[in-house]
């Protein structure tokens, strides 16, 4: 029953990152730019809301770990927390050695190359631990996908616009 309960309130740690991802990318989808402004405060407003709610929720489950399990996980979080400091210098690297750590983290062949490093960290670290470290890394290079395409579809549609503007220019003159 004890394993039981560690489980459930692990789900639930896992379903509030979820929720919160959710809103978060609703807030910055590219669909709030095409709605009105009212709409778009409103929705704002409501996801705020929901935010403030969801960040009202507490659960944690503690895993015991053994001094060098402690300084493993200090270590890969010292790690991952450099990376995601130099998002905005250079977000291309960035990603990609996120991806290696991510390959470090993963029991299937990875597609790209292993930070072998921190591999051997993350194997100092207790199961759930990794199991945690490996989520995390989901989740910045989720995040990390989606600001991708949003930056692409801005280019786009800013591209489009600029575009319309030259043919519309043209056309005057003809």
């Amino acid at each position: 029953m004890v394993e039981a309960l560690r489980e459930a309130a692990t789900a639930v740690e896992q379903e509030k990152e979820i929720l919160l991802e959710m809103i978060h990318s609703v807030q910055n989808s590219q669909d709030m730019r095409q709605i009105s402004d009212g709409e778009r405060e409103e929705l704002n407003l409501t996801a705020n809301r929901l935010m403030g709610r969801t960040l009202t929720v507490e659960v944690s489950v503690e895993t015991i770990r053994n001094p060098q399990q402690q300084e493993s996980l200090k270590h890969a979080t010292r790690i991952i927390d450099e990376v995601v400091s130099k998002f905005l210098d250079d977000l291309g690297n960035a990603k990609s050695h996120l991806m290696s750590l991510y390959s470090a983290c993963s029991s299937e062949v990875p597609p790209g190359p292993v930070d072998q490093k921190f591999q051997s960290i993350v194997i100092g670290c207790a199961l759930e631990d990794q199991k945690k470290i490996k989520r995390r890394l989901e989740t910045l290079l989720r995040n990390i996908e989606n600001s991708d395409k949003a930056i692409r579809l801005l280019e786009h549609s800013k591209g489009a616009a600029s575009k319309t503007l030259q043919q519309n220019a043209e056309n005057r003159f003809n």
